[in-house]
C-alpha cells in the first residue's frame, strides 16, 4: 500500500535523523546500566528481564511482519533475514538466561526509562530490516552479485558474532565469580580492546550492511556505531578511574590498534 510506502521512508529518515544526537547524547552522558549504573533514572527491572523485554520486537515484529511482504515465499528473503533473527533469539532469549540475578541488589536494577528508549528504537528497526528484506528489495533475482554480497557480508557476521557472543560469556562469568562485582577482564581480543563485545556487535551489523546492501543495513551499522563506540570509550575511561596502574593503559577501547 501507498501508505506503508510512505511510512517505510519516513521511517528510514528517522533512522537516519537519530544517529548524530545518539552520538553526541552518549559521548557526554552514558546510559546508566551496567558498569555506569546510576541512581536518578527512574523505576528499575532486573536486567535479565529488561534484555528480554526491550529487544523482542527484533523477534515477534519481524516474525509478524515477514509473512505479508512481497518476496515471503523467497527463499532467498528467508536466508537474508536469518543471520538478523539468529542475533537476536540469542540477545533476547539465550543472554537474558545467562545474566546473574541479584535479588538483593536493587541498586543494580536496569533503568525503565532505558528500556522502554531501547524498546522503541528495536520497534522502529525491526520493522525496517524486516520490510526491507520481505517487501521492498525487489532485485532478488536480477541482482548477479546477491550470492557475493551474502557471502562475504555472512562471513563478517559469524566473525562478529563469534566475538560478540565469547565477549559476553567472559564478562557474564567475571560477574558472576566476583559477586556482581567487576574485575580487569584478560585474555584474547580483550588484550586489545576494553568492548570487545561492542567490537563484535559492530562487525556484524557491518556484515548485515554488506549482506543487505541497502540504506536500511547501512543505517543500522550506523546507529549502532553511534551507540556502541562512546559507550566503549567511556568504559575505557571507567576502567582507568576504578583500576587505576593496574589497567593496561595500552588498550584501545573498541577498534583494536586504532580507537
Amino acid at each position: 500500500m501507498e501508505s506503508d510506502h510512505i511510512f517505510f521512508h519516513y521511517s528510514l529518515l528517522g533512522l537516519y535523523l537519530i544517529v548524530l544526537p545518539t552520538w553526541i547524547s552518549l559521548y557526554y552522558l552514558q546510559a546508566p546500566y551496567g558498569k555506569h549504573n546510576r541512581p536518578g533514572w527512574g523505576p528499575t527491572v532486573s536486567p535479565p528481564m529488561a534484555w528480554f523485554l526491550m529487544e523482542s520486537p527484533t523477534l515477534w515484529l519481524t516474525l509478524l511482519l515477514f509473512p505479508f511482504g512481497h518476496q515471503f515465499s523467497n527463499p532467498k528473503s528467508f536466508l537474508l533475514i536469518s543471520p538478523y533473527l539468529l542475533h537476536y533469539f540469542n540477545r533476547t532469549v539465550l543472554y537474558p538466561l545467562r545474566l546473574p540475578r541479584n535479588k538483593n541488589a536493587p541498586s543494580k536494577g536496569f533503568p525503565v526509562s532505558i528500556a522502554l528508549m531501547a524498546f522503541g528504537f528495536n520497534l522502529l528497526n525491526a520493522y525496517l530490516q524486516a520490510r526491507w528484506v520481505s517487501h521492498y528489495k525487489d532485485d532478488y533475482q536480477s541482482d548477479e552479485l546477491f550470492w557475493w554480497k551474502f557471502v562475504c557480508g555472512l562471513l563478517i557476521f559469524v566473525v562478529g558474532m563469534r566475538v560478540n557472543v565469547w565477549a559476553d560469556e567472559v564478562l557474564v562469568g567475571l560477574k558472576k565469580q566476583g559477586g556482581g562485582g567487576y574485575k580487569i577482564p584478560r585474555g584474547g581480543l580483550f588484550e586489545l580492546v576494553c568492548c570487545p563485545n561492542y567490537f563484535g556487535e559492530i562487525l556484524e551489523w557491518f556484515g548485515w550492511a554488506v549482506m543487505t546492501w541497502s540504506w536500511v543495513g547501512f543505517g543500522f551499522f550506523l546507529y549502532t556505531c553511534a551507540n556502541l563506540v562512546p559507550r566503549a570509550r567511556a568504559s575505557r575511561h571507567w576502567y582507568l578511574d576504578k583500576f587505576k596502574d593496574e589497567f593496561p593503559k595500552n588498550r584501545k577501547a573498541v577498534i583494536p590498534f586504532l580507537y
